[in-house]
């Protein structure tokens, strides 16, 4: 036989993946985690193994034959859950889609099948690979099997042979059985002996070499105590014994020859996934390249544009673009879509002049795939594109943040709309995206028109019942066109300056590195994580907190808790914390100016985040550090595009708490901030029951602490960690606050209770946030959905202002005579360039604009300022 037999144990894969992977389910509600994890597995140990046989082995129910030995075997165990027990019919079909046997055998478990199996293989000296969780399978290991155990999830495994157990161990792989018959094992109710744990029974298996030898030599056992416990167990012992036995002459119907595997079709997989929802799967399917056999489509290829073709009644526009980068990237072609007919539209036509005249016309509807994304890319190609009064994209994202990946297909295919491929299909993934030939492209462009005025339909009904419309036309639409507007004009980047940074900066670091190794007393490396723990805690012998299985951590939770151990620890801090400052911002920075502009044009994500923050990428700018003063000083490096212009920084102040003593109507909350009071002060008073001039700095630090930790569903653990105190503080802190403003208690109470009932959560304009595991019987996954049910409607609502406001400011300058552009959005800033003369005159117009964006019961403050640079306006 060649290449390799593998065997699964397919209920401990299962159990692993469920309890290791979130609460996952498909577009019809069908939970999914455990098969996902499991089929990312699969797909690992095919492409590791490539194997010529394969068999996945399943329990076939509760009871086995070794309930006749012990009737509490396995007992005590708690149910499945049904969330799990509904995916054990969907890993069948993946597997029948894979094309690998899987296996159950009435009153016996996979381990017997399992066992069964390798003994025929050792038989035949076949290679074999056995991938399970439970240790109970390490006594099939032997000089052709290796058994592969999963720890820590599923992400990590530990590859067992029999030298490797004697290694890792100190047993032989003949002392596993009697290791488990004297530990027993609770998971499976097995007794074992009592008081005798793992490193007990290893002790007396290495001093006695197995169990009977224990019991024959039971005077030479050292301890009262626990001869005592193995003397009044000695019938439990080897009743464990027989029940962790693997039954290796099961009467299972298979050969080796029946497990023969010839590797899966694509196609097949590729459906199943799809079926499922595992998109980011399907990169990994290996295979021939080929298309669905969907219905023939009829489409024409354009040579000039006739605007005879055009319906009066919304025509469907799509761009598909050579990558994500839509300010350089070139566009592979167009399709237009309407009930006259379906067109490709090559490249070319971007320089018709009928074309550029349709693009422009404002009175001719375009229903469009993504807005923003389409009207930068024409701008860059000197066009500005009018008439779009649907965004597909944009409407799904609104509907649901969370139900789908955001691209075409998958929206497509969440509506039930399968008639169109993913592009990894088409085009391949990551270094093997390529572009096929024309006739295949053409055809998936068109198509993706096609189920784009199909959905058309269905998103403008579900915006409807969502009451939702507001949010989308009159914030979401309007502002995805000034958000075009920001990213194409950009903003300036003093090169000089930042090269000049770059160099100082890496001085810096060279002196640092220079300061550590004199302290360590030797050069070493100290990005090497095993280089520096020799370092720290051999060299230097500093308390060692945590180990990993390649040596000593040297983590940043590590090194902190060491400060005050040695100053080398401060240092290294140090060290690492500007060197990602070089690496990720100077120097990434650098690489994302634009070659023709000398600016920066970030992309702005209108469709990502579950509350509706804005983010942005390339460069990620709502993650330039702040905190050290190196991290400020690089916002010296944006700069007017004009010398005669300044550059207007505008913040909202405390705007979540703002929006939490609306949401929540605290009265103290609301007084507090309507009489202008120092909010954090005034929660100081409230939480340490002082008067204003007692409080202390550090009082007020953790009153802040508080504040902002409510506003983000803080913990008592993450509160902890937060201010380096005990969980019973942090909790007694938390039940303070809430005993001081009852206002916030309550709604809490009540937006779980809410969440609970209706699924979701909403904000002041209605954007929803869908919540699946409010209702989990898994503690964990439930807990963080009633967090998130309490913060997601502040930080929801405080995004709506921003960008509310955002509309507001450029609709205020539209009727100014004041040179201005917004140039960013941070967080909850906004910065702009402003001729130096017209500055205060925007301070004032930015004021007003946006602190009446909205009205709550408490007011909106911001503060403003300018200077040469970001850094200045600061």
């Amino acid at each position: 036989m060649s290449k390799e037999l593998v065997l699964i144990d397919g209920n401990s894969i299962l159990y692993r993946s469920f309890f290791a992977l979130p609460l996952l389910s498909n577009d019809q509600g069908v939970h999914t985690n455990a098969v996902f994890g499991f089929t990312r597995m699969l797909l690992k140990v095919l492409e590791d193994h490539d194997p010529s046989h394969i068999l996945v082995a399943f329990d076939a129910g509760k009871t086995t034959f070794r309930h006749e030995t012990y009737k509490e075997y396995k007992g005590g165990r708690q149910k499945t859950p049904p969330e799990l027990s509904e995916q054990f019919p969907i890993v069948r079909e993946i597997l029948d889609a894979f094309g690998v046997k899987y296996y159950e055998l009435d009153q016996y478990e996979a381990d017997d099948i399992i066992g069964t199996v390798v003994k025929e293989a050792d038989q035949n000296k076949q290679s074999t690979t056995v991938y399970s969780g439970d240790k109970d399978l390490l006594q099939l290991a032997s000089d052709h099997t290796t058994v592969s155990l999963t720890r820590k999830g599923i992400t990590e495994i530990d590859h067992f042979t029999t030298t490797t157990i004697e290694e890792k161990m100190g047993i032989t792989k003949e002392q596993i059985i009697d290791l488990k018959a004297l530990m027993g094992d609770k998971s499976d109710n097995i007794p074992g002996v009592s008081g005798v744990g793992e490193k007990t029974a290893i002790k007396l298996l290495k001093q006695f070499n197995s169990l009977e030898n224990i019991y024959e030599n039971i005077d030479d056992v050292s301890g009262k105590k626990l001869k005592e416990n193995l003397m009044n167990n000695k019938d439990e012992a080897f009743m464990s014994r027989e029940l962790v036995t693997i039954n290796q002459n099961s009467p299972i119907e298979l050969t080796l020859n029946d497990l023969l595997y010839e590797g899966y079709q694509s196609r097949e997989l590729v459906t199943a996934f799809k079926s499922y929802g595992f998109q980011s799967l399907m990169g990994q399917v290996k295979g021939e390249e080929f298309k669905e056999d969907y219905e023939e489509i009829d489409y024409e290829v354009l040579d000039y544009f006739d605007s005879s073709i055009v319906d009066d009644n919304g025509n469907m526009l799509f761009v598909e673009m050579l990558d994500d980068n839509y300010h350089e990237a070139d566009m592979i072609g167009f399709s237009l879509v309407n009930n006259k007919g379906h067109y490709f539209l090559p490249t070319g036509l971007i320089n018709d002049d009928s074309f550029k005249q349709w693009l422009r016309d404002q009175s001719s509807s375009k229903i469009v795939f993504n807005k923003k994304q389409l009207q930068v890319a024409m701008k860059w190609r000197g066009i500005q594109i009018e008439g779009i009064e649907f965004d597909l994209q944009l409407a799904a994202y609104i509907v649901n943040p969370q139900s789908h990946d955001g691209d075409m297909t998958s929206i497509a295919h969440s509506y039930g709309l399968t008639e169109v491929s993913y592009d990894e299909e088409i085009y391949g993934k990551g270094a093997k995206r390529q572009i096929p030939n024309e006739e295949t492209y053409q055809e998936h462009i068109v198509r993706k028109g096609l189920v784009g005025l199909k959905l058309y339909p269905l998103l403008m009904g579900e915006l409807k019942t969502n009451e939702q419309q507001a949010l989308y036309y009159d914030l979401e639409m309007p502002l995805s066109s000034v958000l075009a507007d920001m990213e194409y004009t950009g903003v300036k980047l003093d090169l000089g300056r930042l090269n000049e940074m770059n160099k100082d900066l890496g001085e810096r670091l060279n002196d640092i590195e220079a300061h550590i190794h004199q302290l360590a007393g030797e050069e070493f490396n100290i990005n090497s994580p095993k280089q520096l723990g020799k370092v720290l805690f051999e060299d230097l012998e500093l308390p060692v907190i945590k180990k990993t299985k390649t040596g000593y951590s040297t983590s940043a939770d590590v090194l902190e808790k060491l400060q005050h151990e040695h100053e080398i620890v401060e240092e290294i801090l140090n060290y690492r914390q500007l060197a990602k400052l070089q690496s990720t911002y100077l120097e990434g920075l650098l690489k994302v100016v634009h070659h023709d502009t000398d600016k920066i044009h970030t992309r702005f994500n209108q469709v990502l985040t579950q509350t509706g923050r804005l983010s942005s990428i390339e460069p990620n700018l709502q993650n330039i550090p702040i905190r050290l003063e190196e991290g400020r000083r690089i916002r010296q490096a944006f700069v007017p595009s004009e010398s005669d212009s300044v550059i207007l920084a505008a913040d909202y102040s405390q705007i979540e708490l703002r929006v939490l003593a609306h949401i929540a109507q605290d009265e103290k909350l609301v007084e507090a901030f309507n009489n202008g009071k120092d909010i954090h002060s005034q929660t100081a008073m409230d939480v340490f029951n002082v008067k204003e001039d007692e409080i202390t700095d550090l009082m007020r630090r953790q009153a802040k602490a508080v504040n902002f930790g409510i506003v983000y569903g803080i913990s008592d653990y993450g509160l902890s960690q937060s201010l380096g105190i005990t969980r019973k503080e942090a909790e007694q802190f938390i039940n303070k606050y809430l005993e001081s403003y009852p206002g916030v208690k309550s709604y809490m109470d009540d937006i779980v209770t809410q969440a609970k009932r209706d699924g979701f959560i909403e904000t002041i304009m209605k954007r929803r946030r869908y919540l699946p595991d409010i209702n989990s019987r898994n503690f964990n996954r439930r807990s963080f959905a009633e967090r998130t049910a309490m913060n997601s409607p502040i930080q929801g609502s405080a995004a709506d202002i921003i960008k509310q406001a955002m509309l507001d400011v450029v609709e205020q300058l539209k009727n100014q005579d004041i040179e201005a552009t917004m140039l960013l959005q941070v967080h909850d800033e906004l910065i702009f360039e402003v001729k130096k003369q017209d500055a205060q005159k925007l301070q004032i117009l930015i004021k007003e604009a946006m602190e009446q964006t909205i009205d709550l019961q408490v007011p909106l403050v911001v503060d403003s300022s300018y200077g040469d640079t970001w850094y200045d306006a600061k």
